[in-house]
This record gives structure tokens, C-alpha cells and sequence, in this order.
């Protein structure tokens, strides 16, 4: 066993292929040292930073002491899934690895017993024609079953092979906003059942049963902040590890704004600047125009109140610059296959 290996590559999305690479080039020496490079090319529906796939990476090796993860800004080396037109140039790359080398947090005696671990089709795996490299080469079987390339272009396609750690960054969060009693809740559950997807709940009403006793008879402006900032989490928990490319939201920080508004007669600037701050990347606003349903903690049930609320919502949204999707039907199984229909194009492009 070699005592130092070194591995290469932009991991966007980090995928279960990747990690199996990682796992047997960690078996081959005492410490495996991941560098982890910008993507050439990166996919712009999906903006990720080198620090979230450091944390990936992090996250997944918590574990497993003998795999370091490392940041590099540079493109170091080759680093295309599909190496057919690949072109290595030996003194530029010989330069680049030094370089990186240099900055490891290695011994003088562990660089001499180092080893560069890359996949067994790389250019680089062929010796005989890269004998002056830095560094001697070290190869990992191939992954047939995860085309990093094809995963990268399309990750909701993939989304099986994409690692847990990393699904926060890919799946897509959908808010279903709403007056009272439009049948958010109820479309919420709906949808997470069809896509097996993760969801938030609404957390006015959370809120107003752990904090305030079960009646808004003690809700007050100084509440809306905590509200907000207990919603922000629970959509935080649910894209963690979220096992869908969908993740579903039961309101959102408007709806939270027009209540203090409604409720308080004022903007509160702390729920303002959470909309800006925590975009959903989807909203689906539905039409206040389903038959009222009293559950003890609705109070705008008129006609007026709900249209107010509504218009409210609306202004709020213009407001933030945000263009929800609007359901306006009336019939319950009309939004929910219009909910389908929307979420199936928008986030699963087909």
C-alpha cells in the first residue's frame, strides 16, 4: 500500500459513480487527498460553488478520516467525461500538479510515495505515452452505470444516481400559496404522495399550536420573525437528502407578509427580506374561490375578506418581483392535475 494518492475532479453533481472511485482509490493508499475543481462547463440551471461541493464531499467522508477533501480554483487537469478528443499537455500539467502538490498538507516522506488515482479510460492511464509525469498513475475501474457527463446535462434524469449529499443543490422547490381555506394543505399532501417528494409544512399554523396555545387570540407583530424563520428551516430539513427533484412548500414568506399586513396594518422588513433572500423556485398561487371550510383558526371567510386577501397576496408578489403559476379553477381535481401538469414540465422537463 502506497502511503499518499491523489484524486482530481469537479464532482458537479457528486454522484454514487464518484464516490465508488473514491472508496476503492482510499483502499489503495493510507490517505486518499480529493481536489475538487470548477466544472468546465457547468450546467446554468443548477449554480452550484466550489464550497457547496466541498461540503458534499465533506459530508459524505465525515466518516472516513482517510479521505481529505481540498478546494482548487483552477482547472487543473483534463478533467472531460468523455476523453475522445481529450489533448494532455505534459508540461502545462506537470506544472499545474507541483503546484497542487506543493500546497497538501503532506510530509516530505509521504510526497515520495504518492500516487495520482484517475479512471481507467483516461488519457492519462495510458503509461507508456505520459512516462515524464509528475506523478505515477494510478487507475479506478469504471463506473459503467453512471456517465458523469450524461448526469451533469440532465441530473433530474438521474436523480437515483446523484449522492444523497448533494441532492439539496438539484431538487427544486415548488410553494403552494393561497388564501385560507384555498386547499393548500390538501394539494400539498396530494402532490408529495404522487412524486414521493419531501415537503414543509405550513408554519403560521405550527406555530400558533407550540407557541401561541392553539389560538392567534396571542398572535402579535413580534411573531411573524420567529414564524418565518422556523418556515425557512423546515424547507432547509426537507431539500436535505430531499428524495425527489421536487420538494413541496405549504405557503410561503409572502403569504406570512400578507397576514402581518392583514392582521398588524404593516410591512414587517425582516419577513421582506427573507422573500428576497429564500426564493422558492416555484409558486403555485391558487384562486381564493373553493367553498369555505371553518377549522377554528380561519377569520377571513366572507366574500371581501378573501378577495381582499387575495389582491393582497397578488400585490406582494408584484412587489418582490415574483410571477407565480395560477390555478384558478374551482374544482379540486382540476388544480390538482393542473399542479401535475406544471410541475411536471417546469422541474421534470417532459
Amino acid at each position: 500500500m502506497q502511503t499518499t494518492g491523489l484524486m482530481i475532479g469537479h464532482f458537479e453533481p457528486f454522484h454514487l459513480g464518484q464516490m465508488r472511485s473514491i472508496l476503492h482509490a482510499s483502499g489503495q493508499v493510507q490517505t486518499l487527498h480529493v481536489i475538487i475543481t470548477p466544472h468546465p462547463a457547468p450546467n446554468p440551471n443548477y449554480p452550484v460553488t466550489l464550497q457547496d461541493k466541498a461540503r458534499w464531499l465533506q459530508l459524505a467522508c465525515a466518516n472516513l478520516p482517510f479521505i481529505q477533501i481540498h478546494t482548487s480554483d483552477e482547472i487543473t487537469l483534463p478533467v472531460h467525461d468523455r476523453f475522445d478528443t481529450a489533448h494532455i499537455d505534459i508540461h502545462k500539467s506537470n506544472a499545474k500538479l507541483k503546484h497542487l502538490f506543493s500546497a497538501l498538507p503532506i510530509t516530505e516522506e509521504q510526497a515520495t510515495d504518492a500516487v495520482l488515482f484517475v479512471a481507467e479510460n483516461h488519457p492519462l492511464a495510458q503509461a507508456s505515452q505520459y512516462t515524464d509525469l509528475y506523478l505515477p498513475i494510478a487507475s479506478t475501474p469504471l463506473q459503467p452505470n453512471f456517465n458523469s457527463f450524461d448526469i451533469a446535462q440532465n441530473p433530474i434524469a438521474h436523480w437515483d444516481k446523484i449522492h444523497p449529499e448533494a441532492r439539496y443543490n438539484y431538487t427544486r422547490t415548488v410553494a403552494i400559496v393561497g388564501g385560507e381555506s384555498s386547499g393548500k394543505t390538501t394539494l400539498l399532501h396530494k402532490l408529495a404522495n404522487y412524486y414521493g417528494a419531501s415537503y414543509a409544512l405550513e408554519m403560521g399554523r405550527l406555530y400558533v399550536n407550540t407557541d401561541l396555545g392553539g389560538s392567534e387570540i396571542g398572535l402579535q407583530y413580534s411573531d411573524y420573525a420567529p414564524i418565518t424563520l422556523d418556515h425557512a428551516e423546515a424547507v432547509r430539513m426537507a431539500k436535505y437528502r430531499a428524495p425527489a427533484p421536487v420538494t413541496l412548500v405549504d405557503t410561503d414568506f409572502v403569504t406570512t407578509q400578507a397576514f402581518c399586513e392583514e392582521y398588524e396594518g404593516r410591512t414587517h422588513p425582516f419577513v421582506s427580506a427573507c422573500i428576497d433572500e429564500f426564493r422558492f423556485d416555484h409558486t403555485l398561487f391558487l384562486a381564493n374561490n373553493t367553498p369555505w371550510v371553518a377549522d377554528g383558526m380561519r377569520s377571513l371567510g366572507n366574500t371581501d375578506a378573501r378577495e381582499r386577501f387575495e389582491a393582497r397576496l397578488s400585490e406582494i408578489f408584484a412587489r418582490h418581483q415574483i410571477e407565480p403559476y395560477r390555478i384558478s379553477s374551482p374544482d379540486y381535481d382540476e388544480r390538482y392535475q393542473q399542479a401535475i401538469a406544471y410541475i411536471d414540465s417546469h422541474v421534470y422537463h417532459r
